[in-house]
C-alpha cells in the first residue's frame, strides 16, 4: 500500500487518544483562524485612536483578506507535495508571527503590512485543519466530528465580539493579536508532539508562474469586491481595471494548469462532478453566510433597538440551529454513510429562510426574526461540514490538501461577492428610501454612511430616525431576497450530486477491502 500506514477505526468507533490530542489542537487553530478578525474589528476604534490613519482604516482588513485568499490554495498544494505537517506548522509559525509584529506595530502602514504576513499564515490554517482530519479520519467516521468544528465556527462568531471588546477595554488593544500566541504554541506543542504523517519530498518543483497568476487574480476579483461602490464606483476606470487584470489573469492561469508539470490547482479534480457540485455549494453558502450575518446585527440594532454590545448574542438563533443540525448531519452520516439528502434539505431551508427574513419589517418581533434566522442556521447546517466531507471523497489521497484549500477558497470568494454586492443593493435601497422619507434630511444623514450605530441613531430626529429604520427594513428586505434567489444555486446544484458511498467504514459496517481507510498513523 504505497508508502502510507494506515489505521484502522477501532470496534468501539473512538479514536486513539493521541487523534484526539491532535483534534483538539487542530481545533484551537480553527479558533484562531475564525475568531482573529471578529476580536480585532472591535478593536478597530481604539487602533485608529492611537495610531491614526484613519484614511487607510479598510487596508487593515483588506491587506489580511488579500494575503488570506491568495495563499490559500498554495498552502493545499504544499501540503499535498511536501507533507501536510511541516506545512501546517509552517502557517502556523507565521501566522504567530505576524500576530506579534501586528501588536507591535508604531504606525497603521506598519500594522497593514504585518497583517498581510498574518494573513499569509491564516491561508494555511483551515486548509491544514481540513486536510489533516482528512488525513486522519475516514469520511465515513468523519461526519462525527461536524458538530465540533460548527461548535467552534459558532464560538467564535458569538464570542469574538464580546472577548475583542473584554481584551481591548481591559488588557489594551495590542492584546488583541498577543492572544493569538499562547493558543498557537499549544497548537504547535500538540502537534509537533502526538502527530506523525508520511513524509513526502516532490521531485517536481512548484508551481511559481500558476502561483503568481492565481494570486493577481484572486487578488483582483477581493479588491474588486472590496472597492467596488465604496471607495470607487463600479464603473470607474480603476474597478474596469482590476476586472481586465483578474479575468486576463485566471484565463492565463487555467490555460497554464493544463501545462505545469506540478501544477497548483490540478483541473483533474474537477472532473469529478460531485467536487465540482461542492465547490458552487460551497461559494453560495460563502455568499449567503456573511451576507446574513452582516446585515442581521444591522437589522437589529437599528429596527429592533438592540444593543450593539452583545452583537454576536444578536445571531444565537441561527448559531445554534447550525451546530445542532451540523451535529445530526454528521451523526446520521457516520452510521448509515449516506449524505446525498442533506445537501438538498440544507439547501431548501436557506431558500426559505432567507425568503422568510426578506420578510421583516419594522414591525416584526425579535421572536419572529429569531424563528427565521433558525430556519437558515438549519440550511446551514445541513451544508457547512458536508460540502468539504463530500469534496474530499471525490479526490484521491494525493489531492486532499488541494481539494480542502479549493473549497476553503471557493467559500473564501464567494463570501467576498455576498458582502460586496449584497452591501452595494443595501446601501443603495437605504439611501433611497430615507430620500424618499427625509427629503435632504435623510440624504445628509446618509451622505457619510448608510450605517448608523445605536448611539449615533438615538440623537437623530425623529422623523430621521424613523425614516432610517424603514430604509434598513428596506435594505435588508432587498439583500435577504438576493440571497433567497441565490440559494437556489445550490439547491439545482444540490439536486445534481451523484450520492457515491464514503470511504472507510460505519460502526455497524464492514470494512470494504477495496477501499483502504485514508487514515494514517498518529503515534
Amino acid at each position: 500500500m504505497a508508502d502510507t500506514q494506515t489505521a484502522a477505526v477501532p470496534e468501539d468507533g473512538k479514536q486513539p487518544r493521541s487523534v484526539r490530542v491532535v483534534l483538539l489542537a487542530l481545533m484551537i487553530t480553527m479558533m484562531l483562524a475564525m475568531l482573529d478578525n471578529m476580536i480585532v474589528g472591535t478593536a478597530m476604534p481604539t487602533i485608529v485612536g492611537e495610531l491614526g490613519g484613519l484614511e487607510h482604516l479598510s487596508w487593515v482588513v483588506t491587506a489580511y483578506t488579500l494575503a488570506t485568499a491568495a495563499s490559500t490554495p498554495v498552502w493545499g498544494k504544499l501540503g499535498d507535495m511536501y507533507g501536510r505537517k511541516g506545512a501546517f506548522m509552517s502557517s502556523i509559525v507565521i501566522f504567530l508571527i505576524g500576530s506579534a509584529l501586528s501588536g507591535m506595530a508604531q504606525d497603521m502602514g506598519q500594522l497593514i503590512g504585518f497583517r498581510a504576513v498574518q494573513g499569509l499564515g491564516a491561508g494555511g490554517l483551515m486548509v491544514g485543519v481540513m486536510a489533516i482530519i482528512g488525513d486522519l479520519i475516514p469520511p465515513r467516521e468523519r461526519g462525527k466530528y461536524q458538530g465540533m468544528m460548527a461548535g467552534v465556527m459558532a464560538i467564535a462568531m458569538i464570542g469574538g465580539p464580546l472577548v475583542g471588546g473584554t481584551i481591548t477595554d481591559n488588557w489594551g488593544w495590542r492584546w488583541s493579536f498577543y492572544i493569538n500566541l499562547p493558543l498557537g504554541v499549544v497548537a504547535l506543542t500538540a502537534i509537533s508532539a502526538v502527530l506523525h504523517l508520511p513524509k513526502k519530498r516532490a521531485k517536481a518543483r512548484i508551481d511559481y508562474l500558476g502561483v503568481v497568476l492565481l494570486t493577481v487574480g484572486i487578488s483582483s476579483i477581493v479588491l474588486v469586491t472590496t472597492w467596488g461602490g465604496t471607495e470607487y464606483a463600479w464603473t470607474s476606470a480603476r474597478i474596469m481595471e482590476l476586472i481586465g487584470i483578474g479575468v486576463a489573469s485566471l484565463i492565463g492561469f487555467v490555460f497554464w494548469q493544463t501545462k505545469a508539470a506540478e501544477p497548483v490547482l490540478p483541473l483533474h479534480i474537477f472532473r469529478s462532478r460531485n467536487f465540482t457540485l461542492m465547490s458552487l455549494i460551497g461559494f453560495v453558502t460563502g455568499f449567503v453566510m456573511f451576507g446574513a450575518t452582516l446585515f442581521l446585527p444591522l437589522y437589529q440594532q437599528s429596527v429592533q433597538g438592540a444593543s450593539a454590545t452583545n452583537s454576536g448574542l444578536l445571531l444565537l438563533p441561527m448559531l445554534g440551529a447550525m451546530l445542532v443540525t451540523s451535529m445530526v448531519a454528521g451523526r446520521v452520516t457516520t452510521n448509515t454513510g449516506r449524505y446525498y439528502v442533506f445537501p438538498v434539505l440544507g439547501s431548501v431551508l436557506m431558500v426559505v429562510g432567507l425568503y422568510l427574513m426578506s420578510l421583516m419589517d419594522t414591525d416584526t418581533s425579535r421572536f419572529t426574526s429569531g424563528v427565521y434566522m433558525a430556519v437558515v442556521g438549519l440550511g446551514m447546517g445541513c451544508l457547512m461540514q458536508i460540502t468539504m466531507l463530500v469534496a474530499q471523497n471525490s479526490v484521491e489521497m494525493k489531492d486532499m490538501g488541494v481539494a480542502s484549500s479549493s473549497t476553503t477558497l471557493f467559500r473564501t470568494l464567494g463570501s467576498s461577492f455576498g458582502v460586496a454586492i449584497m452591501g452595494a443593493l443595501f446601501n443603495s435601497r437605504v439611501q433611497d428610501v430615507m430620500a424618499e422619507r427625509a427629503g435632504s434630511l435623510g440624504s445628509k444623514v446618509t451622505e457619510q454612511s448608510a450605517q448608523l450605530d445605536a448611539a449615533s441613531l438615538a440623537k437623530l430626529p425623529v422623523v430621521a430616525r424613523e425614516a432610517y429604520q424603514h430604509a434598513v427594513s428596506a435594505g435588508t428586505h432587498s439583500a435577504f431576497l438576493l440571497g433567497s434567489v441565490v440559494a437556489v444555486v445550490a439547491l439545482i446544484a444540490a439536486v445534481f450530486v451523484k450520492e457515491v458511498p464514503l470511504k472507510g467504514a460505519g460502526p455497524k459496517a464492514e470494512a470494504d477491502a477495496s477501499a483502504p481507510a485514508p487514515m494514517v498513523e498518529a503515534v
